[in-house]
């Protein structure tokens, strides 16, 4: 039964998709337009997804792929329900960023650009988060922690693991 109901949902979303490539497809550079609520619409572009917008756009695979793997912002791998980003800017790394990556890699027992077991934290770096000031600084989400050391992580990552937020 669960099944069906993903099925369903993948056909309503393919549907939705199909809607929304007639309306881009014969507009030039809208292919960022059109992945971004791909994304919205499966939460992120695995390779049949990028293959349906291919296909339906008329633009090379190769293309879609590049875009998709170019800009940050899209992911082609299930995304974890809060996105941890560690700033590693200069401000940030100097104080201690690199002691905060390394703290959660091992509690959250997840590398890197991946995705918690439990899907609950995708796992990133920024370059910069414009909070320079506050370094070292991460954001969950939205929300920016300032000057971050291991001894917060644990009660930052609980409001979080509990369903707080």
């Amino acid at each position: 039964m669960a099944t069906a109901a993903i099925k369903s949902a993948d056909a309503e979303a393919y549907d939705k998709l199909g809607n929304i490539i007639d309306l881009y497809k014969d507009k030039e550079g809208s292919l960022i337009q059109v992945l971004h609520l791909a994304q919205g619409l499966f939460g992120y572009l695995p390779l049949q997804v990028q293959e349906f917008i291919s296909a339906g756009m008329n633009i090379p695979l190769p293309e879609v792929t590049g875009v998709v793997s170019f800009y940050s912002f899209f992911s082609s791998k299930p995304r974890g329900e809060h996105t941890i980003r560690v700033c590693l800017g200069t401000a940030c790394y100097v104080r201690g960023g690199k002691k905060i990556v390394e703290y959660l890699r091992d509690r959250l027992r997840c590398e890197l650009g991946d995705t918690t077991e439990d899907g609950k934290f995708t796992f990133e770096v920024a370059r910069c988060i414009g909070a320079c000031g506050l370094a070292p600084a991460m954001m969950i989400d939205d929300t920016v922690y300032k000057q971050v050391n291991v001894n917060k992580l644990d009660r930052i990552l609980a409001a979080y693991q509990g369903g707080a937020k």
